[in-house]
Protein backbone atom coordinates (compact mmCIF):
# COMPACT_ATOMS: atom_id res chain seq x y z
CA UNK A 1 0.00 0.00 0.00
CA UNK A 2 2.93 2.14 0.75
CA UNK A 3 4.57 1.26 -2.40
CA UNK A 4 1.77 2.06 -4.44
CA UNK A 5 1.12 5.57 -3.02
CA UNK A 6 4.59 6.33 -2.97
CA UNK A 7 4.51 5.46 -6.84
CA UNK A 8 1.59 7.44 -7.07
CA UNK A 9 3.08 10.54 -5.47
CA UNK A 10 6.02 10.33 -7.66
CA UNK A 11 3.76 9.88 -11.10
CA UNK A 12 1.58 13.20 -9.73
CA UNK A 13 4.73 15.07 -9.12
CA UNK A 14 6.79 14.25 -12.65
CA UNK A 15 3.39 14.33 -14.52
CA UNK A 16 4.51 17.25 -16.21
CA UNK A 17 7.81 15.38 -17.52
CA UNK A 18 5.72 12.37 -17.96
CA UNK A 19 3.31 13.93 -20.70
CA UNK A 20 6.10 15.71 -22.34
CA UNK A 21 8.01 12.65 -22.41
CA UNK A 22 5.15 10.04 -24.01
CA UNK A 23 4.03 13.00 -26.44
CA UNK A 24 7.75 13.52 -27.72
CA UNK A 25 8.29 9.24 -27.75
CA UNK A 26 5.29 8.52 -29.65
CA UNK A 27 6.17 11.11 -31.98
CA UNK A 28 9.70 10.20 -32.67
CA UNK A 29 8.74 6.20 -32.79
CA UNK A 30 5.95 7.43 -35.18
CA UNK A 31 8.07 9.46 -37.42
CA UNK A 32 11.07 6.93 -37.52
CA UNK A 33 8.55 4.38 -38.37
CA UNK A 34 7.17 6.44 -41.55
CA UNK A 35 10.10 6.98 -42.50
CA UNK A 36 11.31 3.26 -42.35
CA UNK A 37 8.35 2.30 -43.55
CA UNK A 38 8.44 4.68 -46.61
CA UNK A 39 12.06 4.36 -47.78
CA UNK A 40 11.71 0.75 -48.02
CA UNK A 41 8.50 1.47 -49.91
CA UNK A 42 10.70 3.59 -52.36
CA UNK A 43 13.21 1.51 -53.13
CA UNK A 44 11.35 -1.28 -53.32
CA UNK A 45 9.28 0.12 -55.84
CA UNK A 46 12.41 2.22 -57.69
CA UNK A 47 14.36 -1.19 -57.76
CA UNK A 48 11.41 -3.44 -58.95
CA UNK A 49 10.88 -0.69 -62.07
CA UNK A 50 14.66 -0.81 -62.69
CA UNK A 51 14.27 -4.48 -62.13
CA UNK A 52 11.38 -4.86 -64.75
CA UNK A 53 13.20 -2.59 -67.20
CA UNK A 54 15.99 -4.53 -67.01
CA UNK A 55 14.03 -7.80 -66.80
CA UNK A 56 12.07 -6.75 -70.21
CA UNK A 57 15.39 -6.10 -72.12
CA UNK A 58 16.05 -9.69 -70.93
CA UNK A 59 13.10 -11.33 -72.66
CA UNK A 60 13.95 -9.22 -75.78
CA UNK A 61 17.05 -10.72 -75.58
CA UNK A 62 15.50 -14.20 -75.45
CA UNK A 63 12.76 -13.95 -77.87
CA UNK A 64 16.09 -13.29 -80.59
CA UNK A 65 17.29 -16.06 -79.67
CA UNK A 66 14.31 -17.89 -80.02
CA UNK A 67 13.77 -15.79 -83.23
CA UNK A 68 17.13 -17.25 -84.84
CA UNK A 69 15.95 -20.35 -84.03
CA UNK A 70 12.78 -20.15 -85.51
CA UNK A 71 14.54 -18.55 -88.65
CA UNK A 72 17.11 -21.10 -88.85
CA UNK A 73 14.08 -23.45 -89.22
CA UNK A 74 12.28 -21.82 -91.31
CA UNK A 75 15.06 -21.68 -93.81
CA UNK A 76 16.05 -25.30 -93.61
CA UNK A 77 12.58 -26.23 -93.52
CA UNK A 78 12.13 -24.39 -97.27
CA UNK A 79 15.33 -25.65 -98.46
CA UNK A 80 14.10 -29.39 -97.71
CA UNK A 81 10.33 -28.20 -99.60
CA UNK A 82 12.38 -26.92 -102.63
CA UNK A 83 14.52 -29.96 -103.01
CA UNK A 84 13.59 -31.91 -105.82
CA UNK A 85 16.14 -34.66 -104.75
CA UNK A 86 14.65 -34.55 -101.47
CA UNK A 87 11.08 -35.20 -103.52
CA UNK A 88 11.77 -37.48 -105.64
CA UNK A 89 13.09 -39.78 -103.11
CA UNK A 90 10.14 -39.42 -101.06
CA UNK A 91 7.73 -40.10 -103.65
CA UNK A 92 9.24 -42.82 -105.76
CA UNK A 93 8.26 -46.16 -104.98
CA UNK A 94 10.43 -48.34 -103.14
CA UNK A 95 12.56 -50.26 -106.36
CA UNK A 96 15.43 -53.10 -106.19
CA UNK A 97 18.29 -52.43 -103.71
CA UNK A 98 20.16 -50.87 -105.60
CA UNK A 99 17.97 -48.55 -106.31
CA UNK A 100 17.56 -47.73 -102.90
CA UNK A 101 20.97 -47.06 -102.10
CA UNK A 102 21.24 -44.67 -104.73
CA UNK A 103 18.26 -43.02 -103.43
CA UNK A 104 19.40 -42.67 -99.76
CA UNK A 105 23.17 -41.66 -101.09
CA UNK A 106 21.36 -38.75 -102.86
CA UNK A 107 18.88 -37.47 -100.18
CA UNK A 108 21.66 -38.24 -97.93
CA UNK A 109 23.88 -35.63 -99.66
CA UNK A 110 21.49 -33.15 -99.67
CA UNK A 111 20.42 -33.56 -96.15
CA UNK A 112 24.01 -33.17 -94.99
CA UNK A 113 24.35 -30.35 -97.07
CA UNK A 114 21.03 -28.47 -95.24
CA UNK A 115 21.57 -29.50 -91.96
CA UNK A 116 23.82 -27.70 -90.70
CA UNK A 117 21.66 -24.39 -90.37
CA UNK A 118 19.99 -25.88 -87.40
CA UNK A 119 22.75 -28.37 -86.25
CA UNK A 120 24.40 -25.22 -83.83
CA UNK A 121 21.24 -25.11 -81.90
CA UNK A 122 22.23 -29.11 -81.25
CA UNK A 123 18.34 -29.94 -83.69
CA UNK A 124 18.17 -33.04 -84.82
CA UNK A 125 16.39 -33.44 -88.47
CA UNK A 126 14.33 -36.06 -89.83
CA UNK A 127 12.43 -36.51 -93.09
CA UNK A 128 9.86 -39.08 -93.39
CA UNK A 129 7.96 -39.74 -96.44
CA UNK A 130 4.74 -41.74 -96.75
CA UNK A 131 6.53 -44.41 -98.96
CA UNK A 132 8.17 -45.71 -96.30
CA UNK A 133 11.52 -43.64 -95.92
CA UNK A 134 12.64 -42.19 -93.26
CA UNK A 135 16.03 -40.39 -93.07
CA UNK A 136 16.99 -39.14 -88.86
CA UNK A 137 20.37 -37.51 -89.28
CA UNK A 138 21.13 -37.99 -85.19
CA UNK A 139 19.38 -41.27 -84.63
CA UNK A 140 21.09 -41.42 -81.17
CA UNK A 141 18.99 -38.03 -80.32
CA UNK A 142 15.23 -39.81 -81.11
CA UNK A 143 15.82 -43.07 -81.86
CA UNK A 144 12.22 -43.33 -83.62
CA UNK A 145 10.74 -45.96 -86.34
CA UNK A 146 8.86 -45.22 -89.71
CA UNK A 147 6.01 -46.81 -88.45
CA UNK A 148 6.04 -45.06 -84.95
CA UNK A 149 6.53 -41.67 -86.06
CA UNK A 150 4.10 -42.32 -89.17
CA UNK A 151 0.98 -43.14 -86.88
CA UNK A 152 2.57 -40.28 -84.12
CA UNK A 153 -0.02 -37.78 -82.90
CA UNK A 154 2.58 -35.00 -83.75
CA UNK A 155 2.35 -36.08 -87.65
CA UNK A 156 -1.45 -36.25 -87.87
CA UNK A 157 -1.72 -32.78 -86.20
CA UNK A 158 1.12 -31.47 -89.24
CA UNK A 159 -1.00 -32.97 -92.02
CA UNK A 160 -3.73 -31.48 -90.28
CA UNK A 161 -2.21 -27.92 -90.87
CA UNK A 162 -0.23 -28.65 -93.69
CA UNK A 163 0.84 -24.48 -94.37
CA UNK A 164 2.00 -23.61 -91.18
CA UNK A 165 5.32 -24.63 -89.38
CA UNK A 166 4.24 -25.87 -86.10
CA UNK A 167 5.81 -26.12 -82.65
CA UNK A 168 5.01 -29.24 -80.25
CA UNK A 169 5.75 -30.61 -77.05
CA UNK A 170 6.93 -34.14 -76.56
CA UNK A 171 6.81 -34.99 -73.10
CA UNK A 172 9.53 -38.46 -71.85
CA UNK A 173 8.46 -41.22 -72.56
CA UNK A 174 10.05 -44.99 -73.91
CA UNK A 175 11.14 -43.22 -77.01
CA UNK A 176 12.45 -40.41 -75.90
CA UNK A 177 13.82 -39.77 -72.60
CA UNK A 178 13.98 -35.90 -71.96
CA UNK A 179 10.94 -33.84 -73.23
CA UNK A 180 11.36 -32.40 -76.76
CA UNK A 181 10.13 -29.55 -78.74
CA UNK A 182 9.80 -30.76 -82.00
CA UNK A 183 9.15 -28.43 -85.09
CA UNK A 184 7.23 -29.92 -87.78
CA UNK A 185 6.20 -29.41 -91.22
CA UNK A 186 4.05 -31.12 -93.24
CA UNK A 187 5.84 -31.24 -97.46
CA UNK A 188 3.29 -31.17 -100.41
CA UNK A 189 3.44 -30.56 -103.66
CA UNK A 190 2.20 -27.35 -104.59
CA UNK A 191 0.41 -28.24 -107.82
CA UNK A 192 -1.62 -31.06 -106.68
CA UNK A 193 -1.84 -30.25 -102.65
CA UNK A 194 -1.02 -33.80 -102.12
CA UNK A 195 1.44 -34.47 -98.91
CA UNK A 196 3.80 -36.34 -99.49
CA UNK A 197 6.24 -36.64 -95.99
CA UNK A 198 6.74 -34.57 -92.96
CA UNK A 199 9.57 -32.73 -92.10
CA UNK A 200 10.89 -32.97 -88.18
CA UNK A 201 13.12 -30.58 -86.20
CA UNK A 202 13.73 -32.06 -82.62
CA UNK A 203 15.31 -30.52 -79.61
CA UNK A 204 16.05 -31.39 -76.61
CA UNK A 205 14.62 -28.86 -73.59
CA UNK A 206 17.92 -28.82 -72.15
CA UNK A 207 19.45 -27.54 -75.70
CA UNK A 208 16.25 -24.98 -75.66
CA UNK A 209 16.60 -24.20 -72.29
CA UNK A 210 20.21 -22.28 -73.52
CA UNK A 211 18.08 -19.70 -74.69
CA UNK A 212 17.51 -18.05 -71.71
CA UNK A 213 19.17 -19.83 -68.65
CA UNK A 214 21.54 -17.03 -68.43
CA UNK A 215 18.98 -14.84 -67.41
CA UNK A 216 17.65 -16.81 -64.29
CA UNK A 217 18.03 -17.09 -61.08
CA UNK A 218 16.44 -18.95 -57.93
CA UNK A 219 14.33 -15.81 -57.67
CA UNK A 220 13.47 -15.24 -61.72
CA UNK A 221 12.14 -17.47 -63.23
CA UNK A 222 11.13 -18.08 -67.06
CA UNK A 223 8.58 -20.11 -68.61
CA UNK A 224 7.85 -21.46 -72.02
CA UNK A 225 4.08 -21.75 -72.16
CA UNK A 226 1.84 -22.85 -75.07
CA UNK A 227 -1.35 -21.95 -76.75
CA UNK A 228 -3.04 -24.98 -74.54
CA UNK A 229 -1.63 -23.18 -71.48
CA UNK A 230 1.07 -25.95 -70.78
CA UNK A 231 4.80 -25.38 -69.82
CA UNK A 232 7.14 -26.62 -72.38
CA UNK A 233 10.41 -25.56 -71.00
CA UNK A 234 11.35 -24.12 -67.55
CA UNK A 235 14.39 -23.28 -65.68
CA UNK A 236 12.65 -25.49 -62.68
CA UNK A 237 12.49 -28.91 -64.06
CA UNK A 238 9.49 -29.38 -61.34
CA UNK A 239 7.22 -27.21 -63.63
CA UNK A 240 8.08 -28.49 -67.45
CA UNK A 241 4.65 -30.35 -68.29
CA UNK A 242 2.76 -28.70 -65.91
CA UNK A 243 -0.67 -26.76 -66.92
CA UNK A 244 -0.56 -23.43 -66.03
CA UNK A 245 -3.49 -22.23 -67.42
CA UNK A 246 -3.79 -19.53 -65.42
CA UNK A 247 -0.36 -18.10 -66.02
CA UNK A 248 -1.63 -18.72 -69.64
CA UNK A 249 -4.29 -16.22 -68.59
CA UNK A 250 -2.18 -13.42 -66.68
CA UNK A 251 0.21 -13.73 -69.26
CA UNK A 252 -1.86 -12.72 -72.56
CA UNK A 253 -3.56 -10.00 -69.94
CA UNK A 254 0.03 -8.43 -70.21
CA UNK A 255 0.42 -8.43 -73.51
CA UNK A 256 -3.05 -7.60 -74.56
CA UNK A 257 -3.00 -4.19 -72.61
CA UNK A 258 0.99 -3.42 -73.39
CA UNK A 259 1.89 -3.86 -69.42
CA UNK A 260 5.59 -3.57 -68.43
CA UNK A 261 4.89 -5.79 -65.85
CA UNK A 262 1.47 -7.04 -63.26
CA UNK A 263 1.57 -8.51 -59.77
CA UNK A 264 0.39 -12.18 -59.48
CA UNK A 265 -0.35 -14.75 -56.96
CA UNK A 266 0.56 -17.88 -58.71
CA UNK A 267 2.53 -21.56 -57.49
CA UNK A 268 1.42 -19.82 -54.22
CA UNK A 269 3.79 -17.23 -54.07
CA UNK A 270 3.46 -13.50 -54.84
CA UNK A 271 5.04 -12.58 -58.42
CA UNK A 272 6.22 -10.13 -60.64
CA UNK A 273 4.73 -11.66 -64.29
CA UNK A 274 6.31 -10.27 -67.49
CA UNK A 275 5.21 -11.69 -70.49
CA UNK A 276 6.65 -11.86 -74.68
CA UNK A 277 4.53 -13.43 -77.36
CA UNK A 278 6.49 -14.97 -79.90
CA UNK A 279 4.13 -15.62 -82.75
CA UNK A 280 6.29 -17.71 -84.25
CA UNK A 281 6.14 -20.48 -82.27
CA UNK A 282 2.22 -19.24 -80.92
CA UNK A 283 3.66 -19.22 -77.33
CA UNK A 284 4.21 -17.20 -74.87
CA UNK A 285 7.58 -15.86 -72.78
CA UNK A 286 6.54 -15.84 -69.09
CA UNK A 287 9.16 -14.01 -66.49
CA UNK A 288 8.22 -14.73 -62.95
CA UNK A 289 10.04 -12.48 -60.25
CA UNK A 290 9.75 -13.65 -56.84
CA UNK A 291 8.91 -9.99 -54.81
CA UNK A 292 10.22 -11.15 -51.16
CA UNK A 293 13.44 -12.96 -52.36
CA UNK A 294 14.51 -10.15 -54.68
CA UNK A 295 13.64 -7.75 -52.08
CA UNK A 296 15.33 -9.82 -49.63
CA UNK A 297 18.35 -9.47 -51.36
CA UNK A 298 18.10 -5.77 -52.32
CA UNK A 299 16.93 -4.60 -48.96
CA UNK A 300 17.74 -5.91 -46.01
CA UNK A 301 14.74 -5.57 -43.59
CA UNK A 302 16.05 -6.08 -40.14
CA UNK A 303 19.39 -4.20 -40.60
CA UNK A 304 17.56 -1.52 -41.67
CA UNK A 305 14.60 -1.74 -38.99
CA UNK A 306 18.04 -2.21 -35.96
CA UNK A 307 19.67 1.03 -37.53
CA UNK A 308 16.21 2.99 -36.99
CA UNK A 309 15.60 1.31 -33.29
CA UNK A 310 19.09 2.67 -32.73
CA UNK A 311 18.46 6.03 -33.94
CA UNK A 312 14.74 6.12 -32.34
CA UNK A 313 16.34 5.07 -28.59
CA UNK A 314 19.34 7.90 -29.40
CA UNK A 315 16.88 10.58 -29.96
CA UNK A 316 14.77 9.28 -26.83
CA UNK A 317 17.66 9.28 -24.64
CA UNK A 318 18.40 12.84 -25.96
CA UNK A 319 14.80 14.02 -25.50
CA UNK A 320 14.89 12.39 -21.82
CA UNK A 321 17.70 14.57 -20.67
CA UNK A 322 16.09 17.85 -22.39
CA UNK A 323 12.71 16.97 -20.92
CA UNK A 324 13.93 16.14 -17.94
CA UNK A 325 15.81 19.81 -17.59
CA UNK A 326 13.24 21.79 -18.48
CA UNK A 327 10.55 20.11 -16.40
CA UNK A 328 12.51 19.88 -13.28
CA UNK A 329 12.28 23.16 -11.62
CA UNK A 330 8.80 23.35 -12.28
CA UNK A 331 8.19 20.17 -10.93
CA UNK A 332 10.01 21.53 -7.96
CA UNK A 333 8.38 24.29 -7.60
CA UNK A 334 5.04 22.32 -7.89
CA UNK A 335 6.40 20.15 -5.08
CA UNK A 336 7.12 23.57 -3.16
CA UNK A 337 4.11 25.02 -3.52
CA UNK A 338 1.99 21.97 -2.65
CA UNK A 339 4.11 21.35 0.66
CA UNK A 340 4.08 24.97 1.34
CA UNK A 341 -0.08 24.71 0.92
CA UNK A 342 -0.12 21.76 3.18
CA UNK A 343 2.55 23.01 6.31
CA UNK A 344 3.77 26.73 6.30
CA UNK A 345 1.83 29.31 4.09
CA UNK A 346 3.91 32.36 4.99
CA UNK A 347 7.30 30.45 3.99
CA UNK A 348 8.37 31.98 -0.07
CA UNK A 349 9.13 29.24 -2.89
CA UNK A 350 12.88 29.49 -4.27
CA UNK A 351 13.31 31.46 -7.59
CA UNK A 352 15.56 28.69 -9.18
CA UNK A 353 15.62 26.93 -12.36
CA UNK A 354 14.94 28.01 -15.84
CA UNK A 355 13.31 31.18 -16.83
CA UNK A 356 10.04 30.06 -17.01
CA UNK A 357 9.91 28.92 -13.34
CA UNK A 358 11.63 31.54 -11.89
CA UNK A 359 9.49 33.96 -13.55
CA UNK A 360 6.94 32.00 -12.07
CA UNK A 361 8.60 31.63 -8.29
CA UNK A 362 8.72 35.48 -8.54
CA UNK A 363 5.13 35.90 -9.53
CA UNK A 364 4.04 33.26 -7.16
CA UNK A 365 5.83 34.83 -3.81
CA UNK A 366 4.64 37.93 -4.85
CA UNK A 367 1.45 37.21 -4.82
CA UNK A 368 1.64 35.36 -1.49
CA UNK A 369 2.69 38.33 0.21
CA UNK A 370 0.18 40.27 -0.53
CA UNK A 371 -2.19 37.37 0.24
CA UNK A 372 -0.64 37.10 3.51
CA UNK A 373 -1.10 41.11 4.07
CA UNK A 374 -4.80 40.07 3.39
CA UNK A 375 -5.61 37.60 5.55
CA UNK A 376 -3.47 39.25 8.35
CA UNK A 377 -6.31 42.29 7.72
CA UNK A 378 -9.14 39.94 7.87
CA UNK A 379 -7.37 38.19 11.51
CA UNK A 380 -7.25 41.31 12.72
CA UNK A 381 -11.33 42.07 11.43
CA UNK A 382 -12.60 39.15 12.73
CA UNK A 383 -11.03 39.73 15.99
CA UNK A 384 -12.29 43.08 16.15
CA UNK A 385 -15.72 41.83 15.86
CA UNK A 386 -15.96 39.11 17.84
CA UNK A 387 -14.75 41.10 20.79
CA UNK A 388 -17.79 43.37 19.74
CA UNK A 389 -20.09 40.71 19.75
CA UNK A 390 -18.96 39.38 22.85
CA UNK A 391 -19.22 42.71 24.62
CA UNK A 392 -22.55 43.22 22.86
CA UNK A 393 -23.40 39.56 24.25
CA UNK A 394 -22.44 41.24 27.60
CA UNK A 395 -24.22 44.16 27.40
CA UNK A 396 -27.03 42.02 26.35
CA UNK A 397 -27.54 40.17 29.35
CA UNK A 398 -26.84 42.72 31.87
CA UNK A 399 -30.05 44.54 32.39
CA UNK A 400 -32.37 41.88 31.62
CA UNK A 401 -30.66 38.97 33.85
CA UNK A 402 -29.79 41.47 36.70
CA UNK A 403 -33.45 42.59 36.58
CA UNK A 404 -34.61 38.99 37.07
CA UNK A 405 -32.55 38.43 39.44
CA UNK A 406 -32.52 41.30 42.01
CA UNK A 407 -36.36 40.73 41.35
CA UNK A 408 -35.83 37.18 42.64
CA UNK A 409 -33.99 37.77 45.19
CA UNK A 410 -36.09 40.74 46.68
CA UNK A 411 -39.08 37.85 47.01
CA UNK A 412 -36.84 35.70 48.28
CA UNK A 413 -35.80 38.31 51.58
CA UNK A 414 -39.65 39.45 52.06
CA UNK A 415 -39.88 35.55 51.81
CA UNK A 416 -37.56 35.33 54.71
CA UNK A 417 -35.06 32.71 52.68
CA UNK A 418 -32.31 34.47 53.59
CA UNK A 419 -29.83 31.50 53.36
CA UNK A 420 -31.36 31.42 49.36
CA UNK A 421 -30.76 34.65 49.19
CA UNK A 422 -27.03 35.04 50.02
CA UNK A 423 -26.85 31.83 47.74
CA UNK A 424 -28.23 33.32 44.80
CA UNK A 425 -26.12 36.47 45.55
CA UNK A 426 -23.17 34.97 45.56
CA UNK A 427 -23.76 32.50 42.42
CA UNK A 428 -24.91 35.74 40.83
CA UNK A 429 -21.38 38.02 41.79
CA UNK A 430 -19.36 34.52 40.49
CA UNK A 431 -21.38 34.83 36.84
CA UNK A 432 -20.93 38.31 36.87
CA UNK A 433 -17.51 38.33 37.30
CA UNK A 434 -16.08 35.77 34.97
CA UNK A 435 -18.83 36.78 32.50
CA UNK A 436 -18.22 40.73 32.59
CA UNK A 437 -14.69 41.09 34.21
CA UNK A 438 -12.74 38.05 32.25
CA UNK A 439 -11.88 39.85 28.71
CA UNK A 440 -10.41 36.83 27.53
CA UNK A 441 -12.38 35.33 23.99
CA UNK A 442 -11.69 31.47 26.06
CA UNK A 443 -12.13 29.92 28.96
CA UNK A 444 -11.96 25.95 29.98
CA UNK A 445 -14.64 23.70 29.87
CA UNK A 446 -14.68 23.73 33.45
CA UNK A 447 -15.16 27.65 34.23
CA UNK A 448 -17.84 27.48 31.74
CA UNK A 449 -19.42 24.61 33.29
CA UNK A 450 -19.44 26.71 36.50
CA UNK A 451 -20.66 29.41 34.81
CA UNK A 452 -23.75 27.44 33.44
CA UNK A 453 -24.39 25.73 37.08
CA UNK A 454 -24.22 29.75 38.81
CA UNK A 455 -26.78 30.53 36.47
CA UNK A 456 -28.72 27.39 36.43
CA UNK A 457 -29.24 28.18 40.25
CA UNK A 458 -30.01 31.81 39.54
CA UNK A 459 -33.12 30.54 36.85
CA UNK A 460 -33.98 27.86 39.21
CA UNK A 461 -35.27 30.37 41.84
CA UNK A 462 -38.18 31.49 39.38
CA UNK A 463 -39.12 27.70 38.28
CA UNK A 464 -38.20 26.14 41.12
CA UNK A 465 -37.80 22.50 41.35
CA UNK A 466 -40.22 22.23 38.29
CA UNK A 467 -37.43 22.34 36.05
CA UNK A 468 -34.11 20.07 36.60
CA UNK A 469 -30.67 20.10 34.89
CA UNK A 470 -28.23 17.41 35.04
CA UNK A 471 -24.86 18.07 33.96
CA UNK A 472 -22.25 15.19 32.30
CA UNK A 473 -19.08 16.18 31.21
CA UNK A 474 -16.07 13.75 30.67
CA UNK A 475 -13.19 14.49 32.51
CA UNK A 476 -10.87 14.88 29.80
CA UNK A 477 -12.86 18.03 28.88
CA UNK A 478 -12.17 19.87 31.44
CA UNK A 479 -8.72 21.05 30.66
CA UNK A 480 -9.98 22.27 27.20
CA UNK A 481 -10.51 25.30 25.90
CA UNK A 482 -13.90 26.83 24.23
CA UNK A 483 -15.54 30.20 23.25
CA UNK A 484 -16.63 32.41 26.83
CA UNK A 485 -20.47 31.79 26.89
CA UNK A 486 -21.05 29.42 24.10
CA UNK A 487 -23.19 26.98 25.91
CA UNK A 488 -25.00 29.57 27.79
CA UNK A 489 -27.25 30.51 24.97
CA UNK A 490 -28.58 26.67 24.60
CA UNK A 491 -29.54 26.71 28.70
CA UNK A 492 -31.34 30.42 27.90
CA UNK A 493 -33.07 29.20 24.99
CA UNK A 494 -34.72 25.84 27.28
CA UNK A 495 -35.45 28.28 30.32
CA UNK A 496 -37.64 30.88 28.22
CA UNK A 497 -38.89 29.07 25.10
CA UNK A 498 -39.27 25.40 25.49
CA UNK A 499 -40.89 26.30 29.46
CA UNK A 500 -42.88 29.73 28.54
CA UNK A 501 -45.97 28.49 30.34
CA UNK A 502 -46.87 30.55 33.60
CA UNK A 503 -45.47 28.62 37.19
CA UNK A 504 -48.93 28.08 38.37
CA UNK A 505 -49.82 25.99 35.58
CA UNK A 506 -46.53 23.85 35.65
CA UNK A 507 -47.69 23.50 39.52
CA UNK A 508 -51.00 22.30 39.16
CA UNK A 509 -50.70 20.65 35.89
CA UNK A 510 -50.60 16.61 35.72
CA UNK A 511 -48.20 16.42 33.32
CA UNK A 512 -44.97 15.21 34.50
CA UNK A 513 -41.90 17.20 35.73
CA UNK A 514 -40.02 17.98 32.88
CA UNK A 515 -36.23 17.58 32.79
CA UNK A 516 -33.73 19.25 30.86
CA UNK A 517 -30.86 16.86 30.42
CA UNK A 518 -27.55 18.53 28.52
CA UNK A 519 -25.27 16.79 26.84
CA UNK A 520 -22.10 18.43 26.34
CA UNK A 521 -19.84 16.55 24.39
CA UNK A 522 -16.64 19.14 23.35
CA UNK A 523 -13.78 17.99 21.35
CA UNK A 524 -10.50 19.05 21.91
CA UNK A 525 -9.23 22.63 20.93
CA UNK A 526 -5.87 23.71 20.45
CA UNK A 527 -4.17 27.31 20.63
CA UNK A 528 -0.76 27.55 19.02
CA UNK A 529 1.18 30.22 19.11
CA UNK A 530 3.65 31.78 16.48
CA UNK A 531 5.61 35.13 15.60
CA UNK A 532 3.98 38.11 15.79
CA UNK A 533 3.06 38.63 12.33
CA UNK A 534 1.33 35.14 12.28
CA UNK A 535 -1.43 33.29 15.15
CA UNK A 536 -2.92 30.20 13.99
CA UNK A 537 -5.94 28.62 15.74
CA UNK A 538 -7.63 25.54 15.24
CA UNK A 539 -10.06 24.76 16.89
CA UNK A 540 -12.17 21.30 16.70
CA UNK A 541 -16.48 21.35 16.86
CA UNK A 542 -18.26 21.70 18.87
CA UNK A 543 -21.24 19.62 19.68
CA UNK A 544 -23.98 20.43 22.57
CA UNK A 545 -27.22 18.37 22.20
CA UNK A 546 -30.20 19.28 24.56
CA UNK A 547 -32.94 16.77 24.91
CA UNK A 548 -36.17 17.90 26.72
CA UNK A 549 -37.37 14.43 28.61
Amino acid sequence: MKMKKKTFLVLRNNSLFIKMFLIMVISIVAVSLLITFSSIRMSSDLFMDTFSISNTKALEQIETEFEAYSFAIVSTANEVQNNGTIKRVLTQENGNAIEMSKAYHDISLQIERIYPSVESYDANMIVLGFNERLYNVNYSNWPVSWEVLRNHPITKYAINQPNRLVYQFLPSNSFNDEPMIVATKALMEWSTGEIYGVLYFPIREAQLKEFYEGYTSVENEVLLVNERGRIISSNKKELIGDDAVDVMALAKEVDDEEMEFKDVHVFDKDYMLMSQYLPTYNMYLVNLVDKSAVLDNLVNTKEILLISLGIVLLAVMVVFIISRRMTNSISRLVKQISTMAKHDFNKPVAETGGYEAKKIATAFNSMLSELQEYVDLVVQAQQKQRGAELMALQHQINPHFLYNTLASVKFMVQQGKKEKATDMIHALISLLQNALSNVDQTITVEQEITDLKNYVLINQARYGDGIKVNFFISPDCLDCQLPKLILQPFIENAFFHAFNEKKEALCKSSYPKKVITCYARLWTMETAWRSKATTRKKTSKRNAICSVE
